[in-house]
């Protein structure tokens, strides 16, 4: 979309890391953008300057009703929520309340307002164990832990409530999502992250003293989990391309894959690692975390086919080194506060 942007965009949970990268993909696209963040896991000096920014929870209907309001908001990018799969299983009602009812209060003050487009971030694990791989978005959805569930039940709300209101949405569910801005503007901070990618690099730089792989006996070619890594900037452009489509096709939803359409087992990615770095990261073995499932790998046909969006930096060893930077930069910080 060339030419001046017709509405600004708020981004929900823009101060966490996808959020963050989701904000700096809007500005370099040129929208603008305000950030609605409660901070409780994201960061305030993550929130470029000149990005608005109202500290709160999007469960206070009141209080993104006059954001809506006050800054003429006309499209919702929504990221803030909870994503520990394994902390949803032992904790399911923080995943109800954080991931379904405070996204059921942001809809419902979105429809008071009048908003007409809403982006949800949404997820792979909506999809359980699939009865095959890649996975494709008509798919069943089994989700095998609260998280995935959670999330699901958004989706329904929002298919619901768009086909009840003047509002169309799109749902992205995204595969596993790693690296940092690849220009050192973002990155992922959130002290004791369970992505690996982010858990390796924090073992190049001495912060940890091993990398645990939580399983080997899946049913995978060397046992250990299979996942679709996708480059945190790949995935926040796809965000302002399904924005714009949104925009352009005013009567249409979409629920869409976002991935490469190939999966890294644990192993396959701590070798890259290991390449990428040349530092042998010590590997613990132990076992299993509930809700994980063998294989998930993306079919991205439908993406691919309804936006122009297209991958640029589809290679594993670029975003474990964009991941390392950011690394080096947080230790950095630390070294200097």
């Amino acid at each position: 979309m060339s030419g001046p942007k017709p509405f600004p965009v708020l981004v929900t949970g823009g101060a966490g890391y996808i959020g963050s990268h989701a904000v700096l993909a809007l500005l370099d696209a040129g929208w603008q953008v305000v950030v609605l963040d409660d901070l409780s896991t994201g960061f305030r000096w993550a929130v470029p300057e000149g990005v608005g920014f109202v500290q709160g929870d999007v469960a206070d209907m009141d209080l993104v009703g006059r954001a809506l309001a006050e800054h003429a908001i006309g499209a919702i990018l929504h990221f803030a929520g909870s994503i520990v799969v394994p902390e949803s299983v032992i904790d399911p009602l923080k995943y109800y309340r954080n991931n379904t009812a405070a996204s059921r209060a942001l809809i419902e003050a979105a429809v008071k307002a009048g908003v007409p487009h809403f982006i949800f971030s949404s997820t792979a694990a909506t999809y359980g164990i699939p009865d095959e791989v890649p996975i494709r978005e008509g798919m069943p959805n089994r989700p095998i832990n609260p998280y995935g569930t959670s999330k699901l039940m958004t989706e329904h709300m929002l298919r619901d409530v768009t086909a009840a209101h003047p509002m169309n949405f799109c749902a992205l569910r995204y595969f596993n999502v790693a690296g940092a801005d690849p220009a050192g503007r973002s990155g992922q901070s959130t002290a004791g992250a369970t992505h690996l990618i982010k858990i390796a690099v924090e073992a190049v730089t001495g912060k940890r003293a091993h990398v645990g792989v939580f399983g080997t006996d899946y049913a995978t070619p060397d046992g250990t989990g299979v996942r679709d890594y996708i480059h945190v900037s790949d995935l926040a452009e796809a965000h302002v391309a399904a924005l714009e489509w949104l925009i352009e096709n005013p009567s249409e939803s979409r629920i869409m894959n976002c991935g490469y359409g190939r999966g890294y087992s644990v192993l396959e990615v701590l070798d890259t690692v290991d390449r990428v770095t040349n530092t042998p990261i010590t590997r613990k073995m132990e076992a299993r975390r509930a809700g994980d499932p063998d294989l998930l790998v993306a079919d991205n046909s439908l993406i691919l086919e309804t936006l122009p969006w297209r991958p640029k930096r589809d290679d594993l060893a670029l975003i474990v080194d964009h991941a390392l930077a950011w690394e080096r930069i947080l230790a950095e910080r630390r070294s200097e506060g």
